[in-house]
C-alpha cells in the first residue's frame, strides 16, 4: 500500500507476519498527524492573513467611499460656485450697464440742458444787441437832434446879434 504526503513524499509499508509492519504504521500516523498539525497551524494562519487582508479591504472600500462622496460633495459644490459666480457677474454686468445707462442719461440731460442755456443766452445776446442799437440810435438821434438845436441856436444867436449890432 502507498502513502502520498505531497508529490515529495511517497511511503511504501513492508509486509510482515499478519500484514503490515505495525510500528512503521505507527511512526507514519505520527509523522501525518505532524504534518497534518503544520498544515492545520498553517492554515489558521493563512485564514487570519485572509481575515486580515478582508479587513484592510473592506477599509480601503470604505476610504475610497469616502473619497468618492467627498470627490462627489467637492465637485456639487464647485458646480454650485460656478453658477452662484455666473450669477454674480451677470447682477454685477447688469448694475454696471444700469448704471452707465443712467450715467448717459444724465449726461444727455445735462447736453438739453447746455444747448437750452446756449439758446438762452443767445436770445439774450440778441436781445441785448437790439436794445444796445436802440440805446445808441436813441442817443445818435439825441445828438443829432442836439447838433440842429445847437445850429438853430447858433443860427439864432448869429441874428440875434446881427440885430443887436
Amino acid at each position: 500500500m502507498e502513502w502520498s504526503l505531497g508529490e515529495s513524499s511517497k511511503r511504501r509499508f513492508r509486509l510482515a507476519w499478519r500484514g503490515y509492519n505495525p510500528r512503521e504504521v505507527d511512526l507514519f500516523i505520527e509523522e501525518l498527524k505532524a504534518d497534518l498539525d503544520r498544515v492545520k497551524a498553517h492554515n489558521a494562519a493563512l485564514q487570519r492573513e485572509v481575515q486580515d487582508l478582508a479587513k484592510e479591504v473592506s477599509e480601503h472600500r470604505e476610504r475610497e467611499k469616502a473619497i468618492r462622496n467627498v470627490l462627489t460633495n467637492v465637485q456639487k459644490a464647485s458646480e454650485i460656485m460656478k453658477a452662484n459666480a455666473e450669477k454674480e457677474a451677470k447682477l454685477l454686468i447688469a448694475d454696471a450697464e444700469l448704471r452707465a445707462e443712467k450715467i448717459l442719461q444724465s449726461a444727455h440731460r445735462r447736453l438739453a440742458q447746455l444747448h437750452r442755456d446756449i439758446s438762452e443766452l443767445k436770445r439774450q445776446r440778441i436781445q441785448l444787441e437790439a436794445k444796445l442799437r436802440s440805446t445808441i440810435e436813441t442817443y445818435r438821434q439825441l445828438l443829432d437832434a442836439q447838433r440842429e438845436d445847437d445850429q438853430t441856436e447858433e443860427s439864432v444867436d448869429g441874428k440875434v446879434t446881427f440885430l443887436n449890432r
